[in-house]
């Protein structure tokens, strides 16, 4: 596949071979066209796996100011290709201005909180509408509703929200509702799976220990998201800097929790598709998954980023795998001033 969004080509197809054709960009594959679009037109290109850049527009995209990422096929960063002057340091400098005005700040966090407590509550609305019959259900649909209207509440007082403190607690609040009604998400195995409350280093069960890998997974894609358009994975704004910490990364992931690895998970639960053998418990009470285990979660990870989505923004499929790049692109924008506020990722 190859596409182009914001003035960005992404280029996945496996073996293709990306070069100059007069002032035009060509994407080939062996003998056949698969896009030319003029070069003039593109602020970077982003290459997944195995695809080949001829030397020629990689000179030329960095005379003219233009990055080439390249990313492993799984998404991975692996190395940004640009000229001696870039957009990239006025980004980087745009996004440390906005972290030391904490106005500014907390409205960038404030958008991230909304579109992460927004996909929550679609998850538990979604659950409420296709639950079943009998009490198990009733009882379910009643912990979801009343967790559905709790982050309700966060959201709509996020509106008054202005300082960072004052998002960081909205996000704390709708967060522990959501997760008091996990449990209520899961139909299926319930012996063996059972959520009371979220737990990490270590996860002390099974549904945590899984929530944990698939949020490894993600930070890992959001990180390589912010480095692909020139951000600091590491200068966040809802999450504090600490040395070591990808700040940016987690704040981009914040709106992807809910609909793409909290559904996973429970989507690998219900559907029987993981099972207890697959975890191995540690002196202690860590719960981990085996080698099995991860190997069909990232499986199922791989499979769900070819999954097509719609972009509300955008109005375009893409691949759910590409959303995060999108996303950054769209924070950088913000930063930068050329939109006014950041518009999170609320699928539909």
């Amino acid at each position: 596949m190859t596409t182009e969004l914001l003035n960005t080509l992404y280029v996945f197809t496996q073996g293709a071979y990306v070069h100059l054709d007069g002032d035009t960009v060509r994407v080939d594959l062996k003998d056949e066209r698969l896009k030319q679009t003029p070069l003039h037109h593109l602020g970077a290109i982003v290459t997944f796996g195995l695809v080949t850049v001829s030397p020629y527009l990689m000179h030329r995209c960095a005379e003219d100011g233009r990055a080439v990422t390249f990313m492993d096929v799984n998404g991975r960063f692996l190395a940004r290709v640009e000229g001696a002057t870039s957009g990239n340091v006025l980004l980087r400098k745009a996004q440390y201005e906005t972290h030391r005005d904490e106005s500014a700040a907390a409205a960038v966090a404030r958008c991230i909180v909304a579109g992460k407590l927004q996909n929550c509550r679609g998850v538990l609305n979604r659950a409420i509408r296709e639950a079943g019959e009998g009490q198990r259900a009733k009882e379910a649909v009643a912990a979801l509703s009343r967790a559905a209207e709790a982050v309700a509440g966060q959201l709509k007082s996020l509106e008054e929200a202005r300082s960072l403190d004052a998002v960081r607690g909205a996000e704390g609040h709708g967060s522990a509702a959501y997760f008091e009604a996990f449990d209520s998400l899961i139909t299926q195995q319930r012996t063996d799976f059972r959520f009371d409350s979220r737990s990490r280093r270590p996860p002390k069960d099974r549904v945590n220990a899984l929530l944990s890998f698939l949020y490894a997974l993600l930070v890992n894609d959001c990180r390589a998201a912010c480095e692909g358009v020139g951000l600091d994975p590491q200068f966040g704004f809802l999450h504090a800097i600490r040395p070591g910490r990808p700040a940016l990364a987690l704040d981009l992931m914040e709106e992807f929790r809910a609909p793409f690895a909290d559904r996973l998970a429970l989507t690998l639960i219900n559907r029987k598709q993981i099972g207890p053998e697959d975890f191995r418990e540690r002196p202690g009470g860590a719960v981990l998954l085996n080698e099995d285990g991860r190997k069909k979660v990232v499986v199922a990870y791989q499979t769900r980023k070819q999954t097509e989505v719609s972009h509300p923004m955008l109005k375009t499929r893409v691949p759910l795998g590409v959303v995060p790049h999108l996303q950054a692109r769209i924070l950088a924008r913000c930063l930068r001033g050329d939109i006014p506020f950041y518009t999170p990722f609320i699928p539909r």
